[in-house]
């Protein structure tokens, strides 16, 4: 592999942003097909007034997400869209251009 190749494939990625408000909450991570929904692997981080947020390098796409909110599964009302999923429930949709 040549060093342009590697260069654009590092280009392709997207810095996201997932921003949740609920100052009341203790931890918050964010789980998704992105991380093969782990749920403790990326933690969100809360500011003074009770915003959390996380970013991440994705490539071009379609992504479906989840937070997790002291310990409870919640989805994220900003969401660009959403699918059910196979748990009852439904999966929020970023999508990464």
């Amino acid at each position: 592999m040549s060093c342009r190749s590697s260069k654009k494939s590092a280009e392709a990625l997207r810095r996201v942003w997932f921003e949740l408000l609920d100052p009341g909450a203790h931890k918050v991570y964010l789980a998704g097909d992105f991380n093969d929904w782990k749920v403790d692997s990326l933690p969100m981080q809360r500011d003074c007034d009770g915003k959390w947020s996380a970013s991440i390098a994705l490539k071009p796409g379609s992504y479906e997400y989840r937070f997790i909110v002291d310990g409870v599964w919640q989805d994220d009302p900003k969401a660009q869209g959403r699918v059910a999923n196979s748990y009852g429930s439904n999966n929020c949709v970023v999508q990464v251009l």
